[in-house]
């Protein structure tokens, strides 16, 4: 069964469980050499730096569930693609498929989307900087309802 690094939504178990039924979370993970950022669209990326790393979950995808986390994904839309990368775990270094957004932004965050993603990553106690990046996405996504209220006196 393929592995699969989740740096969003797909960290949810609740979520994952309804989309893809017979795959297991395996714990958390790290792409080192990358940080989030927001697509166009307002869902969450990984993109090259290397001074950064991405903490996210490791999934044992069962076979029979890759095709509807490729459509959930929107593969076939062109909104992400899939490459084999090289994430650290607490057992070492494993190669899992990410998915990576087609553009990097930038964009803002959509805020229910964030808030599924704060919550997992939470669950999962991924470290203070991934929630911090995921905390400022979420001003940035929140910034420009503040901005409309501020010049709307009602």
């Amino acid at each position: 069964m393929p592995l699969t690094f989740s740096y969003g939504s797909n960290m949810d178990v609740a979520g994952m469980t309804a989309r893809c039924p017979r795959s297991r979370p395996l714990g958390v993970a790290r792409l080192a050499r990358h940080r989030l950022a927001i697509m166009r669209e307002g869902w969450l990326t990984a993109v090259r730096d290397a001074s950064a790393t991405v903490h996210g979950v490791l999934w044992d995808i069962a076979l029979a569930d890759m095709a509807a986390l490729d459509r959930y994904e929107g593969l076939d839309e062109g909104l992400y693609t899939k490459a084999l990368q090289s994430v650290a775990t607490g057992n070492g270094a494993r190669r899992a498929l990410v998915y990576f957004g087609a553009n990097a932004g930038p964009g803002v965050a959509r805020a229910d989307y964030l808030d599924t993603v704060v919550a997992a990553a939470r669950h999962w106690g991924l470290p203070a900087t991934t929630l911090a990046a995921l905390a400022e996405f979420k001003r940035a996504a929140r910034a420009p309802s503040l901005r409309a209220k501020r010049s709307n006196p009602d």
